[in-house]
């Protein structure tokens, strides 16, 4: 490359870094405990104890467990229902309206055979870990902002490597130059690790920008893949009387033979239309358990209206949450997960120190450091 492309993207790589990576040293220095929130959850609260029954022991119906937890929040109407697939658990969540915000929202756990009410959920210091990693407790804008921000570090990592090619070209890969200024050696470090990184940051930056963007891209898949089934919206009133939710789930059931239901999601929510109940269901194996395939139940009539996959995007939408956290190869994968993190936040870091201490003449001297691969006086 000539002088010029390399000075082009050395601006590129400057100022895209140095925008985000104050946020992104958030994100790294948040996400690190948020690798293991299951093993922090289950140390920190660990899960109550189950009553004793029989194995084979079946469950309630769904409606009895529903008209179970609708005693506790008066006024309340169903808004999801989930389960726990290690432990026979039925969780539901209920509000004033299908728009409540979280905070108006009552969450309670049900024991699915017994119908017996489980402890109740105290928020902790991973909820509120979660809350700021996610939009710094500012909210949806500010949720889409650090979307944009990994944006920008996906471009500094492309720059940082088209730079790394001409810097490298009168190096050994790897190699630590001693003996010369502190700051030559970091920048050494700094190229290394970069590299090392580049896998790693690249899917953590991509799949935390597209998590970032959940809520319009569920609104594309309600505007656009819903279409059809929203239709049959006008055919019968939705009245207070509603269809058995449990025979709602047994008609996708049948639908997805070798499937476990995931969770269900009730008329006006986020993840269903305004006329029916969204049953979702999930594979058994690591990679199908992060998809899910929806069945849509009319709410008025108990009809099956459809079973249908979802679309590209909103399946990509899914696998892109628990790779964030390295959730699909258990502990070993956390761990791997977690020390990629420190080594980007010594990038990040120590990127921060090269600007910092920068010499005169900021970008020619920073363009040659790159030609002449940092072999000045």
């Amino acid at each position: 490359m000539t002088r010029g492309t390399i000075k082009a993207w050395y601006l590129v790589h400057k100022w895209t870094s140095l925008i985000c990576t104050a946020f992104l040293l958030m994100l790294c220095v948040t996400g690190l405990p948020l690798i293991f929130h299951h093993e922090i959850d289950a140390w920190l609260d660990p899960p109550a104890l189950l009553a004793a029954l029989p194995a084979g022991t079946p469950p309630l119906s769904l409606d009895t467990i529903l008209a179970r937890a609708a005693k506790t929040a008066p006024g309340n109407i169903p808004l999801y229902l989930s389960f726990d697939d290690e432990r026979p658990i039925v969780y539901v969540t209920s509000g004033p309206t299908p728009d409540a915000a979280p905070a108006q929202m009552h969450f309670m756990g049900l024991d699915a055979r017994t119908g017996e009410a489980m402890p109740p959920y105290v928020s902790g210091v991973m909820d509120f870990i979660l809350k700021l990693h996610t939009d710094m407790l500012l909210g949806f804008w500010a949720e889409i902002f650090l979307g944009f921000m990994g944006l920008l570090f996906f471009a500094a990592v492309v720059s940082g490597v088209v730079l790394y090619a001409p810097f490298m070209a009168k190096l050994d890969f790897g190699t630590l130059r001693r003996g010369r200024s502190k700051r030559l050696g970091w920048l050494d470090r700094h190229n290394l690790l970069g590299i090392v990184t580049l896998a790693w940051a690249s899917v953590v930056g991509v799949t935390g920008t597209i998590n970032t963007f959940v809520v319009p891209i569920t609104a594309i898949w309600k505007s656009n893949g819903l279409a059809e089934i929203m239709a049959s919206e006008t055919r019968t009133p939705l009245a207070a009387g509603r269809a058995s939710v449990q025979a709602a789930l047994d008609a996708v059931q049948r639908r997805a033979p070798g499937m476990k239901p995931q969770f269900i999601a009730f008329p006006g929510v986020v993840f269903s239309s305004k006329h029916h109940y969204a049953v979702f269901f999930h594979g058994t194996t690591p990679l199908t358990s992060k998809l899910l395939l929806p069945g849509f139940v009319d709410a008025a009539t108990g009809r099956l209206d459809a079973v249908t996959p979802m679309p590209w995007y909103m399946q990509a939408m899914l696998l892109a949450q628990p790779l964030h956290f390295g959730d699909y190869g258990g502990l070993a994968m956390k761990i791997v997960w977690a020390l990629f993190d420190v080594l980007t936040i010594i990038v990040l870091g120590s990127g921060l120190y090269l600007w910092i201490c920068r010499r005169g003449g900021p970008s020619d001297q920073r363009v040659r450091e790159v030609v002449m691969a940092g072999d000045i006086a």
